[in-house]
């Protein structure tokens, strides 16, 4: 069967499936079966397909279909510049959250020997992105899962920069190795009765443990502040992504755990995203 008509077979089962970019996502799992880029498929849609890599894309487009993330079943996702390794473990990495990376680079423009922690690693897309852009920063990431540290530890190697990342499976309560100049996180904040409300692709495939902020939204963000105000140095930073809806609750804690707020920064959308904090 040629590429093109097992493509537009492929699009319209997703399109029935009511999924979001149900064409590029067609392509792209066909590039993956095939192992070519998207361009040489688009470029050579007469080409036939083998009756094995068709039942393997078959498989996958019944995946996809049932609301299975693309990135799961590519196994990649991109964040930043780079393509990070990811599964069913690990949440996916958000566009939104480069803006941690961001914010980040902004603040150690010209500071070197950095000595960051970040709490709730997950695939590390966050730590590894800073330690690509900045040679004389050194990290330690913390998981209370196996799974993602192994995945944290896959990537890191794949960008080599293995050498400048350690990895403790621990939860943040009982973390206490080393004092941090900065300490980053992306926290679970959904509360657990808003849970049922995401869409499928996320409520029945990402990790819940990895989204679940308890039933106010706030419980691990609080720990996290807790923790972070015994690990940071003085005028060190605290980096955290938050709902668009916590930036109130979360400045109480914070200036209650002994925080200055420097900024809270939105996202693409124009929701508060992203609040900076100084140790004091």
């Amino acid at each position: 069967m040629k590429i093109e008509t097992v493509i537009q077979q492929a699009n319209n089962i997703l399109k029935k499936n009511y999924i979001k970019n149900s064409l590029l996502d067609t392509e792209l799992l066909i590039s993956k079966v095939i192992n070519k880029e998207r361009e040489y498929i688009i470029l050579n849609n007469n080409m036939k397909i083998g009756q094995n890599d068709y039942i393997k894309f078959k498989k996958l487009i019944l995946e996809r279909s049932k609301g299975k993330p693309i990135a799961y079943l590519l196994g990649k996702k991109n964040f930043w510049k780079y393509d990070f390794y990811v599964n069913e473990n690990v949440l996916i990495p958000r566009p939104d959250t480069e803006l941690i990376v961001h914010q980040v680079l902004k603040n150690y423009k010209n500071k070197n020997n950095i000595k960051f922690l970040e709490v709730g690693v997950g695939s590390g897309a966050i730590s590894l992105s800073i330690l690509k852009e900045k040679n004389g920063f050194f990290g330690t990431g913390v998981d209370i899962s196996k799974d993602c540290l192994n995945i944290c530890k896959k990537n890191a190697c794949k960008l080599e920069v293995n050498d400048r990342m350690k990895l403790f499976k621990s939860n943040i309560d009982n973390f206490n190795k080393g004092k941090y100049d900065l300490i980053i996180s992306n926290p679970p904040y959904i509360k657990k009765l808003d849970l049922k409300k995401l869409s499928k692709d996320i409520r029945n495939f990402e990790p819940q443990i990895a989204l679940d902020g308890g039933l106010d939204g706030l419980s691990e963000i609080r720990k996290v502040i807790k923790k972070s105000a015994e690990l940071i140095k003085k005028n060190g930073k605290l980096i955290l992504e938050i709902a668009f809806n916590q930036k109130i609750e979360v400045r109480k804690i914070l200036e209650n755990n002994g925080f200055y707020i420097n900024a809270i920064v939105k996202d693409l959308a124009k929701n508060d995203r992203c609040i900076i904090s100084k140790k004091i």
